[in-house]
């Protein structure tokens, strides 16, 4: 039903918010059922058209000259966008580096949807902005063991790369040079050209990996100050440069190291894979990204660095949000944490879901995935029909169909994605198109990933 002509439509915080969400909240619970149902699958199925004309036709008349009520809206719009959704929930899709966010963290995220709290003063999010304080120390403690290390709330890996790059711009100068491996995240050169630095130097990685011979001759080339970005976790291949070995070049020649550990970083958690990414400590900065290996909805990035001072150049001042006789008299000054001025309270969901899990919870999900993808692989090199590229270092398995050339391994991928029946990635390695699966769903079970096996099987020999 649609409100009364000059009615007002509730609101979501205030004392009569929960009272007004409630019944909405059971609309939206339905949609998203119904609509999974109609997908029926990881994905739905038809392709780019096919989907567009589904959700031209469930939208019509975008802005109606009369609503059509807060129920119907719901109702239409989530499931419209659950039946046509890559649900990353669904053990078979794996593609990227989008896992499935837990069920506490989403319900801590419509907490902070409801309050509204910007960070961007103060007065607009008292208790979300001491919770961020404590619990962006607490996580940069983990891996730094230094008196002060902090850590800056981002929208993800993308957005912490590029504070690592400034903050180095604003140590050193614009004639920085920004040194990184062909197997670096494209948002560091191009973070280097948002910030007017000279172009990145691409460095080859051939086996994957950044070989410290290479970089030590990069650096002996380069004059002036100098910015080595470190890798661990790779986008294509989950694979982690040798840190130590980056590092101690970086000390030799005086440069700065920032480690992309917006993959790899949660393992420092995990007793059993903490060894790989050993010399995390060793960087002037650090990516994380807790929607990877830290199961958070979107965005929940963040940028650790081992000592509060070297955020310094981002601090600025807006009368309107940080006076200075404020800032005097004990409010906070929040301007200096991001170069966004209004900012969700991102660190809700994640300080519910640290308190939820605990360090063992936590750690738990990270081995378990770890070994999924251990299986998985497994189970591919010990199959005929399939061409296993290398064991997983963290969580991704590249492999492809024996026999198969690059155009046949594509078409295969693209079937699978127009029929709705599995979205898997695809990557450049050794020369060779291959597939590759990114497990990040802990409630994936060996008998989802025979079924992915038997999948790629029957469609390889159609």
């Amino acid at each position: 039903m649609t409100a009364p002509p000059g009615t007002l439509p509730p609101l979501a915080g205030g004392a009569n918010g929960p009272a007004a969400l409630r019944p909405l909240l059971d609309t939206v619970l339905e949609a998203l059922r119904t609509g999974a149902e109609e997908r029926g699958g990881p994905l739905p199925a038809g392709g780019p058209d096919t989907l567009a004309a589904r959700v031209q036709a469930a939208l019509g008349d975008v802005l109606p000259t009369k609503g059509t009520g807060d129920h119907e809206a719901l109702r239409t719009l989530v499931h419209t966008l659950a039946a046509g959704a890559a649900d990353p929930a669904d053990p078979l899709c794996a593609a990227h580096l989008h896992g499935p966010p837990l069920a506490v963290a989403a319900a801590a995220d419509l907490a902070a949807s409801a309050l509204n709290p910007s960070l961007d003063s103060w007065d607009q999010a008292p208790a979300a902005s001491a919770i961020e304080a404590l619990v962006t120390r607490a996580l940069a403690a983990e891996f730094y063991d230094t008196p002060h290390a902090d850590a800056l709330v981002t929208t993800g890996g993308t957005e912490a790369n590029q504070l690592a790059l400034l903050l180095a711009r604003e140590r050193h100068g614009p004639r920085l040079t920004v040194l990184h491996g062909a197997n670096a995240h494209h948002s560091i050169p191009r973070a280097a050209w948002l910030l007017g630095l000279p172009p990145a130097t691409t460095i080859p990685t051939p086996t994957g990996t950044l070989d410290p011979a290479d970089l030590a001759r990069a650096l002996a080339a380069t004059t002036g100050p100098t910015l080595v970005t470190a890798t661990a976790g790779t986008t294509d291949a989950g694979l982690i440069d040798p840190l130590h070995r980056i590092a101690d070049l970086c000390d030799r020649h005086g440069a700065d190291l920032h480690i992309d550990a917006a993959y790899g970083g949660p393992l420092a958690l995990s007793p059993r894979h903490r060894d790989k990414v050993t010399g995390l400590a060793r960087a002037t900065s650090l990516t994380i990204d807790l929607h990877k290996l830290g199961w958070q909805p979107v965005a929940a990035g963040l940028l650790a660095v081992p000592d509060t001072t070297l955020l310094a150049p981002l601090a600025h001042q807006a009368d309107y949000l940080n006076a200075t006789d404020d800032t005097e008299a004990g409010l906070p000054d929040l301007l200096g944490r991001s170069l966004r001025t209004t900012r969700r309270p991102d660190i809700l969901k994640i300080a519910t879901t640290l308190r939820s899990l605990g360090r063992d919870g936590l750690t738990h999900l990270i081995d378990h995935t770890c070994a999924l993808a251990h299986h998985l692989a497994t189970r591919l090199d010990a199959h005929p029909h399939f061409e296993l590229h290398a064991p997983p270092t963290l969580t991704t398995v590249l492999f492809r169909p024996t026999h198969a050339d690059d155009t046949q391994v594509a078409t295969l991928r693209r079937t699978l994605l127009h029929e709705g029946r599995a979205v898997l990635g695809r990557t450049h390695a050794d020369g060779r198109l291959w597939l590759k699966a990114t497990l990040l769903n802990p409630h994936t079970t060996a008998g989802d990933l025979d079924t992915l096996i038997a999948l790629l099987e029957g469609s390889t020999h159609r």
